[in-house]
C-alpha cells in the first residue's frame, strides 16, 4: 500500500507541475478561457475526451454493466456515435463560427448570433450551464472520495478536499492551456487504466476456470441478453433511455464545445477526430469489459456500493505498483473533468454575466484574476456539494446531461443547419429543456423514459415553434448581432 500512496502523491505533485508550467502562457481572457488557439488538435482531442468521460465511465459505467449485463452495451453505443458525430460534422462549425465571431464561450457565441435577445439568452443559458454544472463538478469530487475510501481506507470527506484541492490548482492558475495539457496526459492514464484491467481480468477468469456466459445466465434473468431480455414496447424503452446519452453530444456540453472553439484549422480538426474516434473505442470497450468480466469474477450483492468495482479489481488484481499507476487513471478521470467543467462555469459567470451582460469593464488582466478567483470560489461550492449528497454518480451525471447538453444540443444543431431559427426561439429551447428535465426527474416519468431522451425533443419542439410564430426581423439582423457583441 505505501508503494501506491508514494505514486499517487508523485502524480499530484506532476499534474500540479504541467499546470504550473503552462499557465505562463495564459495572458490574456482568451488565453484563460480558450487557449488563444495556441494548442495542437491531437491535444485538444486528448482534452475533450478525458473531459467528457470522467468518474462516470470509470466508476459509474462499469457499475452500471455489473448490474445490468450485456444490455449496458447500448449506452456506449449511443455515447460512441454521439462522439463520433459531434468530430466529424460538427467541431469544423464550431471552430469556423468562433472565427466568424470572436467569441469565448457557448452562451457568447448564443448571444453574438441571435442579438435580438442577446441580454436575456446570455442570461438563460449561463444560469443553466453554471446550475447543472456545479452538481456534475460535486459528483466527480465525490467520485474521487469514493476512490481513495476504497484505495486507502481514508474518510471520502478527506479524500474529497484533496481532490478539490488538486482540480483547483490545475486550473486556478492557466486555466485552459494547463487544463488542456494536464487532460492529455491523464486522458493516457485512463485508457491505460480501462484496456490493461479487462485483459488481466480475462486471464484470471481464464486461470480459475471461470466462466463469462454462465455468470451471465446465473447473475439474473436479462443478464444474458443484449436486449435485457425484453421484446415490443419494453425493448423500444430500454433502447431509448440507454441510447438516449446520444443526444447530449450534439454540440450542447460547453466543456466539450470549447475545445471544438479552440481548433486552429481544418487540419487540426482532422487530426483530433481520429485521435478522438480511436480513444473512443479503447475506453468504452474496456469500461464493458470491465463490468462483464466482474460479474463472472463477483457475485451480485457482493458490494453496497457498485461504483467502486474498478478500484476493487484493481487492488486485487494487480501488484501494487501497478495498481498505483492504475488508480491513478480513475483519479485523472476525476480531474480532467472537474477542472474543464470548473472552468466553463467560471466562464459563464466571470465573461458572460459580470463581462457581458452586466457589462462591468476590466482589463485583460483583471479579467483573468476576475476567473482565478471564480474557480477558487466555485471549487468550493462544489466541494461542498459532494460533502452533503449522496446520490449516485451515474445519476446526478445523467441529469447534468439532460439539463445542459440535451437542452442545448438542438440550440447548437439549429443555429447551424436551420436558418430561421429565431432568437425567441433559442430562448424557447433553453426555458422548455431546462423546465421539462426539473419536471422530469422530480417525477415517475423518469422512470418511465429517460430525461435525456425527452429534454432534447421537448427543447427542440419549442425551439421550431416558437422561430416560425415569433421570426427575426430581417432588417435588424445584423444591428442587432453587432450589438450583442458589445
Amino acid at each position: 500500500m505505501n508503494i501506491i500512496v508514494v505514486e499517487f502523491i508523485i502524480y499530484c505533485i506532476i499534474i500540479v507541475l504541467v499546470g504550473s508550467y503552462f499557465s505562463k502562457s495564459s495572458k490574456t481572457q482568451s488565453d484563460y478561457l480558450l487557449g488563444g488557439k495556441k494548442l495542437p488538435g491531437w491535444a485538444l482531442a486528448f482534452s475533450e475526451r478525458a473531459t467528457g468521460e470522467s468518474a462516470w465511465l470509470l466508476l459509474g459505467y462499469t457499475g452500471f454493466v455489473f448490474m445490468t449485463g450485456l444490455s449496458g452495451i447500448w449506452v456506449a453505443v449511443g455515447i460512441g456515435l454521439g462522439i463520433i458525430f459531434s468530430w466529424v460534422f460538427l467541431a469544423k462549425v464550431f471552430m469556423r463560427e468562433q472565427q466568424k465571431y470572436n467569441v469565448l464561450t457557448l452562451p457568447d457565441y448564443l448571444a453574438v448570433r441571435f442579438g435580438q435577445k442577446a441580454k436575456l439568452i446570455r442570461w438563460l443559458t449561463s444560469l443553466l450551464i453554471a446550475g447543472f454544472l456545479m452538481f456534475y463538478v460535486g459528483a466527480q469530487m465525490a467520485g474521487a472520495g469514493k476512490m481513495l475510501f476504497t484505495t486507502f481506507e481514508m474518510p471520502p470527506a478527506i479524500g474529497m478536499i484533496l481532490a478539490t484541492v488538486v482540480i483547483i490548482l490545475t486550473a486556478f492558475a492557466g486555466g485552459f492551456i494547463s487544463v488542456v495539457w494536464t487532460d492529455m496526459l491523464q486522458s493516457i492514464m485512463m485508457v491505460i487504466t480501462l484496456v490493461a484491467l479487462p485483459i488481466v481480468a480475462l486471464v484470471y477468469i481464464n486461470t480459475n476456470d471461470l466462466s463469462i456466459t454462465q455468470s451471465l445466465a446465473t447473475a439474473g434473468d436479462s443478464f444474458d441478453g443484449w436486449f435485457g431480455g425484453l421484446t415490443g414496447f419494453a425493448l423500444g424503452i430500454l433502447f431509448f433511455n440507454n441510447f438516449a446519452w446520444f443526444f447530449g453530444f450534439l454540440g450542447g456540453q460547453p466543456q466539450l464545445s470549447s475545445r471544438f472553439m479552440a481548433l486552429k484549422n481544418d487540419k487540426h480538426a482532422n487530426q483530433g477526430t481520429i485521435v478522438a474516434i480511436i480513444w473512443t473505442f479503447l475506453a468504452y470497450g474496456g469500461a464493458f469489459l470491465i463490468g462483464i468480466t466482474a460479474i463472472a469474477i463477483y457475485d451480485q450483492g457482493s458490494f453496497a456500493d457498485v461504483e467502486i468495482i474498478l478500484p476493487t479489481m484493481i487492488l486485487q488484481l494487480m501488484p501494487p505498483w501497478i495498481a498505483g499507476i492504475l488508480l491513478a487513471g480513475v483519479l485523472a478521470a476525476i480531474i480532467t473533468t472537474a477542472n474543464s467543467q470548473l472552468l466553463v462555469v467560471t466562464s459563464s459567470v466571470s465573461e458572460d454575466i459580470i463581462h457581458k451582460a452586466l457589462g462591468v469593464e476590466l482589463t485583460e488582466k483583471q479579467l483573468v484574476w476576475l476567473s482565478r478567483f471564480s474557480v477558487l470560489f466555485f471549487g468550493l461550492v462544489g466541494m461542498g456539494i459532494a460533502l452533503v449528497s449522496e446520490s449516485l454518480l451515474y445519476l446526478i451525471v445523467s441529469w447534468a446531461w439532460a439539463g445542459v447538453g440535451c437542452t442545448l444540443s438542438p440550440a447548437i444543431l439549429m443555429t447551424f443547419f436551420w436558418k430561421r431559427y429565431s432568437s425567441a426561439g433559442v430562448v424557447a429551447t433553453v426555458l422548455a429543456g431546462l423546465i421539462s428535465t426539473i419536471i422530469w426527474i422530480s417525477t415517475p416519468l423518469e422512470e418511465m423514459m429517460t430525461s435525456r431522451f425527452t429534454t432534447f425533443f421537448i427543447a427542440a419542439f419549442f425551439g421550431i415553434v416558437f422561430s416560425l410564430l415569433m421570426p427575426d426581423k430581417k432588417e435588424n439582423v445584423m444591428t442587432d448581432t453587432k450589438e450583442g457583441a458589445l
